[in-house]
């Protein structure tokens, strides 16, 4: 059986503040509402929640244009990784999204190995451009440079 519910605050998997959800009794009973994350659904719970629901309306546009603007910073950079490489060109090793990851703290950015959506580990030299998931629906493009440095030849 469903029940109604009113969210008093964000949960991504959910729903925004003042957004009517329907959701299992059981989760309404035992964690949403005793939690004080949502309202049972009533015309005072409207009434309830619709400052709140303006606050974190205004909220979420202000994170957005930080988000934003952390985009914008993620699309100029451009990062170059020295890796030694066979003779056919390919690299020993892989740049992986650990790596670029792992660059992009050092620059300050606050990223983790997830919000680098490398499809693959790029094994080979060249040029390649890196989506980054920055939050949401916000998302940016860095330009990764992978170049040969000549492994040294056994004697």
């Amino acid at each position: 059986m469903k029940t109604q519910l009113i969210l008093r605050e964000d949960i991504p998997t959910l729903g925004f503040v003042g957004d009517v959800i329907e959701v299992s009794s059981g989760y309404a009973r035992n964690y949403l509402v005793p939690c004080g994350k949502a309202f049972t659904f009533s015309e005072d719970g409207m009434r309830r929640v619709e400052k709140a629901r303006a606050e974190a309306e205004q909220k979420r546009i202000e994170l957005n244009k930080e988000f934003e603007a952390v985009a914008d910073l993620l699309n100029a950079l451009e990062l170059t990784f020295e890796e030694k490489v066979s003779g056919e060109g390919h690299l020993y090793g892989a740049v992986t999204a650990k790596r670029i990851a792992d660059a992009l703290i050092k620059k300050k950015f606050d990223v983790t190995e997830q919000n680098v959506r490398l499809a693959e580990p790029i094994r080979t030299t060249g040029e390649y451009p890196v989506p980054v998931h920055v939050h949401g629906d916000v998302n940016a493009e860095i330009k990764v440079w992978v170049v040969a440095i000549q492994a040294e030849t056994e004697a």
